[in-house]
């Protein structure tokens, strides 16, 4: 079994052991309120958290993708984007930035103005007919979500005759275009919480093993969301225990990226998950 790796601007990143993103909202209505900053100082302070506790990607969004979210202007979303990059690419000019947006146009600006690395589309291309053949010629990683509608309507779309067969198809299409463009470092995301209910979330989670069959990195983002603090009762102020759990389940059925907004915690998750399989294989080849 080959390791799994990414290139970000001409290094390789490894993959072998999970890595985490932590997620920087520079925008006013991220639906988890402690992780909107706006201001200089609280996006600096929320740079330095992220790299401090252990987090390998940094991941930038101007544009809140929770259901019923209010639709912002390229313009405005690249604005903000932009004020988050020039502080980072001022005070922390070597960290791997990932920008969140399913704009070509926006993508394109922070690859090429201000040297983001990874291109995250909650889309897949859907929303922009451009995003593949802008990310092709960029030549960065690029996050492929899954997502039926728009964040504002996707929950009407939760209508699966087949969910799992679905995403399946929708992934082995859309790699299949991405690679004959020349697209080598594609990332296959999921979508927990878009376009899905509660239940099947759960659904999703319980075949995350499937996705090994592409043999692409798989990213899990789970971090606080509606299927643990619905399903438990409570908010998304009082889910880390949740995303954690939830977060040990994925590292052990295929995830090498956790997408969070805890990051302590998940690297820690990473630590202890790795540690216990890493002693389960030295016990089988003793």
């Amino acid at each position: 079994m080959f390791d799994k790796v990414l290139n970000i601007k001409g290094t390789l990143m490894s993959l072998s052991t999970p890595v985490v993103m932590g997620i920087l909202n520079v925008t006013p209505d991220s639906f988890y309120a402690d992780s909107r900053k706006q201001t200089e100082a609280a996006i600096e302070e929320r740079i330095q958290a992220i790299l401090s506790e252990g987090a390998q990607i940094i991941d930038i969004g101007g544009y809140s993708s929770r259901p019923d979210a209010a639709e912002v202007s390229p313009e405005e979303e690249m604005e903000r984007l932009a004020f988050a990059l020039k502080i980072l690419n001022a005070h922390y000019p070597e960290a791997i930035v990932s920008v969140d947006t399913f704009r070509a146009g926006v993508a394109r600006r922070c690859v090429e103005e201000y040297g983001a690395a990874i291109i995250n589309d909650i889309s897949g291309g859907e929303l922009d007919p451009g995003m593949f053949a802008t990310v092709a010629e960029l030549k960065v990683p690029y996050i492929m979500m899954h997502m039926r509608g728009t964040p504002q309507t996707m929950q009407q779309h939760t209508d699966y005759a087949d969910m799992m067969e679905e995403i399946m198809l929708y992934f082995a299409a859309k790699v299949r275009e991405l690679h004959l463009l020349g697209v080598s470092d594609v990332i296959l995301d999921p979508g927990f919480g878009f376009s899905k209910t509660v239940s099947q979330n759960y659904q999703l989670m319980g075949h995350l093993k499937e996705f090994e069959a592409f043999g692409l990195p798989l990213l899990v983002g789970i971090s606080r969301k509606s299927m643990i603090y619905k399903f438990l009762g409570g908010t998304p102020a009082d889910s880390l225990n949740g995303t954690t759990v939830l977060n040990t389940y994925a590292l052990l059925n295929g995830a090498d990226i956790l997408r969070v907004h805890d990051v302590k915690a998940a690297v820690e998750a990473v630590k202890l998950v790795s540690k216990t399989v890493n002693c389960q294989l030295s016990i089988v080849n003793s």
